[in-house]
């Protein structure tokens, strides 16, 4: 089985990067008791997830990048297509959004921290084993 032919998909795939076939999460984003549960290297070609210790607390600034995003879009389209409602209805809506988007744009910013600053590239022809654990 390849990897896929983009670096864009195997990130909103959620896909190693180095094979680009690996999941980077074991459950469904909204299995809320495990959403956050990474296997700690890649089941395809055996990447070792975590760069080093401590390497996600980045991913808190991408969030946030992520979730700014998120209440302008909200904020916008309720402006424009509600004409302009009340404020209950913007911190209604914005909150509701967050909250059923706060496991995606979790894995999402880990995601696209592993790929932005994990030193990891594609390589289609990377071992499709993972290495042999002493």
């Amino acid at each position: 089985m390849a990897g896929t032919s983009s670096t864009w998909l195997a990130i909103m795939e959620q896909k190693c990067p180095r094979c680009q076939q690996g999941p980077l999460f074991l459950h469904s984003a909204y299995n809320l008791s495990k959403f956050d549960e990474m296997p700690e290297r890649c089941p395809i070609c055996g990447q070792h997830y975590e760069p080093e210790v401590g390497f996600y607390w980045g991913a808190m600034y991408i969030s946030y990048g992520l979730s700014v995003g998120v209440v302008l879009v909200v904020g916008l389209l309720l402006y424009f297509i509600a004409h302009d409602p009340a404020v209950w209805v913007y911190i209604g809506a914005v909150s509701i959004t967050m909250l059923a988007l706060t496991p995606l744009l979790f894995r999402y910013a880990r995601t696209l921290m592993l790929y932005l600053f994990g030193s990891v590239r594609y390589q289609p022809d990377a071992p499709l084993q993972p290495p042999h654990q002493p």
